[in-house]
């Protein structure tokens, strides 16, 4: 059988269904991406020619950090842009405590667990705490705010997908400095200058800078250019994708942190004129994108989950797995909160919904193919079932601990 033209009916017919899907299991236990890695390790359990990604395979890994790092930045777009909230100390003070203490908690036990159960050395145990930081702004839509539109919640009355949206779109970025960290590590020498100063100060100053001053180009465009030329009288939702990539790619050019600059950019530009209906098109727009790409690669991660990417697994590897899904990252979020004035149900559903995802294996892959890492085959088949468990068990408990915060 000729598996192209079979591949390309299995994929349209995967596209299909992402339209109708979410509606049909917005109240079941049950969310789309976990029936979309089921049907890739279905497809790719076929005795058909077609072989899922390999981890091990360079190619491979060069084609997943450049297949994730295009959908993590379109989706970081829409998660800007879903941020009405103006920013302050306080308005976002859950976001920053998630970011300031939740998230190098998260690393710290992830690492020490790492070194402790897995054996790892101290370079791929930092590496396996960075890559497993960042909580995914794609796979968590059903824990986030809607976005712009008329079914829009006011994000001031919702703390809890407030407060995982955007922590979502922040710690994507900030998890860089960490995953550099690991790459310096690795590499050995006189390293800790050069990445408190690049990698941590001046990538992140450059990063947000970036972020505000070409989100500040890109609303000054959209909705106070001369009218012909105004981004907002087109209504064309794709400017979002071309924003998009043009805040990060002069950020990487300029030697800051894109992904950062990208999110700083679309909560800019939704700030500069915070109920625009313009915005609605362009956040539809970049979810559009993300949900068709999002497709290929939950079913290619099921591809890889059947395939080999968990035969490095042992049983305390899957424990710690499990540990840094139900016990690392609750416990970090708890501890972050603590003396806050959000209500004790809102702070577990924060804390529980530490949903890992793309992010993961586009730093992970990064890592790798920047630098060599003992037991990286480990370090793989760890992130892959966190990225599995976490869909599985955040996608069966949404709806519900959802309906109870609210």
């Amino acid at each position: 059988m000729d598996t192209y033209p079979f591949v390309l009916a299995i994929l349209g017919l995967a596209v299909v269904l992402a339209a109708v899907l979410p509606k049909i299991v917005e109240n079941a236990p049950i969310s789309t991406p976990m029936i979309y890695i089921a049907a890739g390790m279905a497809l790719f359990s076929l005795p058909i020619d077609i072989d899922a990604p390999r981890v091990s395979d360079g190619s491979d890994i060069t084609l997943a950090e450049r297949l994730t790092e295009l959908v993590v930045i379109t989706s970081l777009m829409g998660a800007g842009l879903k941020l009405r909230r103006p920013v302050s100390w306080r308005g976002w003070s859950s976001t920053w405590r998630l970011l300031g203490i939740a998230m190098p908690l998260t690393i710290g036990g992830i690492a020490l667990l790492g070194g402790a159960v897995l054996g790892l050395p101290i370079a791929a145990a930092v590496l396996l705490g960075a890559v497993l930081a960042p909580t995914d702004p794609v796979l968590a839509s059903d824990v986030q705010l809607a976005g712009p539109g008329e079914h829009e919640e006011d994000d001031a009355d919702d703390e809890v997908r407030f407060a995982l949206t955007s922590e979502a779109g922040l710690n994507d970025g900030l998890a860089f400095p960490f995953t550099n960290l690991a790459i310096a590590l690795a590499a050995g020498g006189a390293w800790f200058a050069r990445w408190a100063v690049h990698d941590v100060l001046i990538k992140v100053a450059v990063g947000v800078a970036a972020g505000l001053a070409l989100g500040r180009l890109v609303a000054l465009l959209a909705f106070r250019s001369p009218s012909p030329a105004r981004l907002a009288s087109t209504g064309q939702g794709f400017v979002s994708v071309g924003a998009t990539l043009i805040v990060y790619g002069v950020t990487e050019l300029v030697h800051g942190y894109g992904f950062l600059a990208v999110f700083v950019a679309a909560v800019t530009l939704r700030q500069s004129e915070r109920d625009h209906d313009y915005h609605q098109a362009l956040h539809d727009f970049a979810e559009t994108l993300e949900r068709l790409a999002s497709v290929i690669f939950l079913m290619l991660l099921g591809g890889a989950a059947i395939d080999g990417a968990l035969g490095s697994l042992d049983i305390p590897a899957a424990v710690a797995a499990i540990a840094i899904v139900l016990l690392l990252r609750p416990a970090a979020g708890l501890i972050a909160f603590l003396g806050s004035t959000v209500d004790r149900s809102d702070r577990l559903t924060i804390s529980f919904f530490g949903i890992r995802g793309m992010g993961t294996i586009y730093y992970l892959a990064h890592a790798v193919t920047a630098e060599r890492f003992d037991q990286a085959a480990e370090i793989w088949a760890v992130a892959i079932l966190v990225i599995l468990l976490s869909v599985a068990i955040h996608g069966v408990t949404a709806s519900a601990a959802l309906r109870r915060s609210t």
